[in-house]
């Protein structure tokens, strides 16, 4: 089966948000349940598990680890450290995308306001109905099922097909748009995906779809009632005639790791075109050029791995090769961020240098006034920005040229590579900047320079002209006035 590095599917979480526009949420006191909260934070994620005997039958456990529960009377609350006969609820799935939930054992439905929640009632009624919101970065990799396949962005073609063995470049990326409880799914050139398989520059109706879970995996059903599925030898991706998802209509989300490609001092971009041997001979960025990034959770160190599987790794002579097919030490290395460039120390504690005829090897105890170990990383899969901290997404203001940070929906920007750094683009054309105040607006005329920082797997910090890095402050608001990285400066992207 494909795999995307080190990542598996992703853990589906979500928020079910009611009729009145408000989040299911788990409380740690009395482990009661209400639905008051207008937004999506911890209190509001749940994760759907299925019964290992019947797969219809769903359980739902809160952030606290405790399960969802409805009693003969209807009492509702969220205190069962492990499943029992109350906790079994069936979805039943409605055209327009929202859940009931139906308790198995009771026959009622799970439903209402506020406080005031019961599983009481006889028939599905706008009190009973909750729409689905996944709580994931919606950036990730598509993998069919059926296929064990990928999906990308056929420019030749104008459609996605699911046919890529890796997730490999900018055009493999997938972004999913939520809008009025439904999905969209957006390629890496902001086109959106039609029920029809057709691209479109601006959204349709027939572009969005009703997300269901089936066994863990994910199904695409359009207005019609169809689902989407790959079809044909390269697998466009399309709604067929199906009514009820079977295995070819069922997707995998994969997280998307970083990929990159490097520029040495002598300005070429670092290859595995030669060969094992990892050299700075190159003039084009292609596939060959281009090496993901996967960053160790415990270390934060970094592992580079190329196109066709292995991993950059250092070897007995001090040399870099991509030689290894494992995780291993030598395959680890750190990198120090220093402004629009980096170094990359390896497991021999030396830092990773240009040799004159581009080879690279581990040989360097300082960086240099050569700048023989000094590199450019230039960010190649994220033409599309998303970014979420600790309190939410960030999104334009509603009324001012300022950023959001704590917002349940979120905004798509534009990230444009700019010698070692980036300028990033609101989807009006204006350009965010730093003002005289340390806020981040986003209506600026030119642009401003920043630079990424990859600090922790799927997290990145960014650093303003002034040398600080963008936070969000207090009042939800986004600022460039931290002075270190900490978990308010650290965005999923």
């Amino acid at each position: 089966m494909a795999t995307n590095g080190i990542s598996k599917a992703l853990k589906l979480q979500f928020g079910l948000i009611n009729h009145d526009n408000r989040y299911l949420t788990a409380e740690s006191f009395g482990f009661k349940v209400n639905a008051s909260s207008s937004s999506m934070k911890k209190k509001q994620l749940w994760t759907l598990e299925q019964d290992k005997r019947d797969g219809q039958v769903v359980l739902l456990r809160s952030h606290l680890g405790r399960y969802l529960s409805a009693d003969k009377d209807g009492r509702v609350n969220c205190a069962a450290e492990a499943p029992n006969s109350d906790c079994r609820f069936l979805i039943a799935a409605q055209l327009d995308g929202r859940w009931a939930l139906l308790s198995e054992p009771h026959q009622r439905y799970f439903g209402g306001s506020e406080d005031f929640l019961s599983c009481f009632a006889q028939a599905i009624g706008e009190a009973e109905l909750w729409a689905i919101h996944l709580a994931l970065h919606p950036q990730a990799n598509l993998l069919s099922v059926a296929r064990k396949r990928y999906a990308r962005l056929s420019a030749t073609a104008g459609e996605i097909t699911m046919d890529s063995d890796i997730p490999w470049g900018v055009d493999s990326l997938i972004t999913l748009v939520y809008t009025d409880g439904k999905y969209c799914l957006k390629t890496c050139d902001n086109r959106f995906l039609s029920s029809e398989g057709i691209l479109l520059k601006e959204y349709e109706p027939h572009a969005s779809f009703t997300l269901e879970l089936r066994l863990g995996k994910l199904a695409f059903k359009n207005i019609k009632g169809m689902y989407l599925a790959p079809v044909g030898p390269a697998g466009t991706l399309k709604s067929g005639r199906c009514t009820k998802p079977g295995k070819h209509e069922l997707f995998d989300l994969e997280e998307s790791h970083p990929q990159v490609v490097i520029q040495a001092a002598n300005k070429r971009y670092v290859s595995i075109r030669q060969g094992v041997n990892i050299s700075a001979n190159q003039d084009m960025e292609t596939d060959l050029e281009t090496f993901q990034m996967e960053i160790d959770k415990e270390t934060r160190k970094c592992m580079f791995k190329t196109n066709e599987g292995s991993y950059w790794t250092l070897v007995s002579h001090g040399g870099i090769q991509s030689t290894a097919t494992d995780i291993e030490a030598n395959a680890m290395f750190h990198i120090e961020w220093l402004g629009r460039a980096v170094a990359l120390k390896a497991s021999n504690r030396k830092y990773i240098s240009t040799k004159g005829n581009g080879q690279l090897a581990a040989v360097g105890d300082t960086v240099g006034e050569c700048d023989s170990e000094l590199f450019q990383l230039k960010l190649i899969n994220r033409p599309i920005l998303i970014l979420r901290g600790e309190n939410g997404f960030v999104c334009h203001h509603r009324s001012s040229n300022t950023l959001d940070v704590n917002r349940t929906a979120y905004d798509i920007f534009s990230l444009l590579f700019s010698d070692g750094a980036y300028h990033i683009k609101s989807g009006d054309g204006k350009f965010w900047y730093v003002s005289s105040s340390d806020l981040v607006c986003s209506d600026g005329d030119e642009p401003e320079d920043f630079t990424l920082q990859l600090q922790e797997h799927g997290r990145l910090a960014i650093r303003g002209n002034n040398g600080l890095y963008l936070h969000g402050d207090n009042d939800g608001t986004l600022k460039c006035d931290a002075a270190c990285v900490d978990s308010a400066s650290l965005w999923e992207y």
